[in-house]
């Protein structure tokens, strides 16, 4: 079996948990449209936006072109404020086993397919994210999940080999292209007994009990 030596962390959907009702409400508000017209806008431009194609304003107001309406800066602004509420709810089993890893000393890194406004809005409000070793947001390289490339530049970043990397997401097509990549990968379904039994089956449960790495011996 080929060892694991770092970690690699989809957000959406792993380090953070199910999107916010209260949030998409909110943006059902300040735009005015229904559900479906929302959901439809909303999804249209993502991976663009995702990728760096479109930055945070250009994408919603290509979601107020394709609805019909006019949004102002101030509703926009709102808006993305709203978008990372949306995303804003976290997945605490997963992050607290991050977490666990670092105090191990065992490298970790994020992979997310996110658009500007989003990663600038996560950023500054989750300080834990400093922690991870390398972050890959794909609008800095105007690249994308399932994109080959993206996956290549993750694994340089963490300075370790992909077959020894174990990379964890919710989506399938993301999961595949991470193994034609040569990484190992689980996908994450927001079911963490679930994830901890694959661990258990693939001979990685060492990585769920890792011990907090000792501190430095001083010298005089």
């Amino acid at each position: 079996m080929i060892p694991v030596k770092a970690v690699l962390f989809d957000y959406g959907m792993v380090l953070s948990g199910p999107i916010d009702p209260t949030a998409w409400a909110q943006m059902r508000s300040i735009t005015g449209l229904s559900e479906e017209l929302l959901h439809r806008g909303y999804w249209a431009h993502r991976h663009p936006y995702d990728r760096g194609d479109l930055t945070g304003l250009a994408y919603w107001r290509n979601v107020a072109t394709d609805a019909g309406i006019l949004l102002t800066p101030d509703q926009i602004e709102a808006l993305i404020a709203a978008d990372v509420d949306l995303w804003g709810q976290l997945n605490l089993p997963m992050l607290e086993w991050a977490q666990s890893l670092q105090r191990a000393g065992f490298p970790t890194g994020i992979l997310s397919n996110i658009g500007d406004a989003m990663s600038a809005g996560l950023l500054a409000r989750f300080d834990w994210l400093a922690h991870f070793n390398h972050r890959v947001w794909s609008h800095t390289l105007n690249l994308a999940k399932p994109e080959a490339a993206i996956y290549r530049h993750a694994a340089e970043g963490l300075n370790t080999p992909p077959a020894n990397i174990l990379f964890i997401d919710d989506r399938l097509d993301n999961i595949e292209a991470a193994i034609a990549a040569g990484m190992q990968a689980i996908q994450y379904h927001l079911d963490h007994a679930r994830f901890e039994q694959e661990m258990e089956s693939r001979g990685l449960t060492s990585l769920l009990r890792l011990a907090p790495a000792e501190p430095a011996a001083q010298t005089s």
